[in-house]
């Protein structure tokens, strides 16, 4: 039999696996709960990964099979102690001969751009965008997380529905058919009780509020139509940021590419977001294609065996 390998792409979401054979075609995929990282989960995330990868294999009938190489790419592994720490756990598991650990990052914009230039923009559940210029220069925008930043991601646009549902409840702002639905979205019977369900939410927590936003802006409701016009301008910016750092201004060509649960192909924030680009970023080339992470992992591991894939 020919060697296997298995990239993963760890999200704060959900994490998403897949196994190739030595020529980069996939052989199975399974998806499954996050397995983002924070110091001091490591375990937590490594025991996710693990369950993940036992499933993939199973589904394509290798339980006997030792994969070559475990690639790996996770939201919040971009902290070298915390990459460390996950690295530890998962090669203590014996998961592959070999496990190479990356930042979410790293696997994305492998899969957009191989290793040439470009920028890519991630809002899931957080935001973040990196870039790489034509001469290998690495730079990366926002990813600061809630507290700080993350503006335009699921969490902040859950965040920012909030606000708006306690200031349409006292008046301050006109009524907003966000209210309805995000208390449906929440399971709470009254806004007061948003305050409890709002201060026990994670960002994951946060990030579910998303979808309800969307689809009650595009029924026509000024206020989520507001959130989301800001959430454009503000992933806008990083791309636009990038632009002028490393391919000299936002004019010049400039492949972008965007990815994360809110950037699908065809979903309201992209549309919008696409759209906003043509004007205050003229030099972006836009990749269709949908990026996947995970498809980023197995071209990092099958180059650890001295394999590179082309396209």
């Amino acid at each position: 039999m020919s060697a296997i390998v298995v990239g993963v792409d760890g999200g704060g979401s959900k994490t998403h696996v897949i196994v190739a054979d030595e020529t980069g075609a996939e052989i199975t995929s399974v998806e499954g709960p996050g397995s983002g990282v924070r110091p001091g989960e490591a375990e937590r995330a490594a025991s996710v990964i693990a369950l993940l990868v036992a499933d993939a294999l199973a589904s394509a009938n290798m339980t006997h099979v030792v994969p070559r190489v475990l690639c790996v790419g996770v939201a919040g592994a971009g902290d070298e102690g915390t990459r460390q720490a996950l690295w530890q756990a998962l090669a203590s598991r014996e998961l592959a001969e070999d496990v190479v650990v990356h930042a979410d990052a790293t696997i994305a914009m492998d899969d957009a751009f191989g290793e040439g230039p470009g920028i890519l923009l991630i809002s899931g559940t957080g935001s973040v965008c990196f870039g790489r210029s034509p001469a290998g220069v690495f730079a990366r925008c926002g990813g600061w997380g809630l507290a700080v930043g993350d503006e335009g991601s699921g969490a902040w646009i859950g965040r920012k529905a909030l606000s708006v549902v306690a200031a349409a409840a006292d008046g301050r702002e006109p009524e907003t058919a966000l209210t309805g639905a995000v208390l449906t979205a929440t399971q709470v019977e009254d806004v007061r009780g948003l305050v409890p369900w709002a201060t026990a939410a994670t960002p994951q927590t946060l990030a579910t509020l998303a979808p309800a936003v969307m689809s009650v802006a595009e029924a026509g409701d000024l206020r989520a139509n507001a959130i989301l016009s800001l959430a454009t301008e503000e992933l806008m910016l990083h791309i636009r940021a990038l632009a002028r750092r490393l391919f000299v201004d936002e004019r010049a060509a400039t492949p972008v590419a965007l990815a994360g649960g809110l950037l699908r192909p065809r979903s309201p924030l992209r549309k919008r977001l696409e759209h906003r680009l043509k004007a205050a970023v003229p030099g972006a080339q836009l990749r269709s294609e949908a990026v996947v992470p995970a498809r980023g992992a197995v071209r990092g591991a099958l180059r650890l065996l001295g394999v590179e894939l082309t396209g």
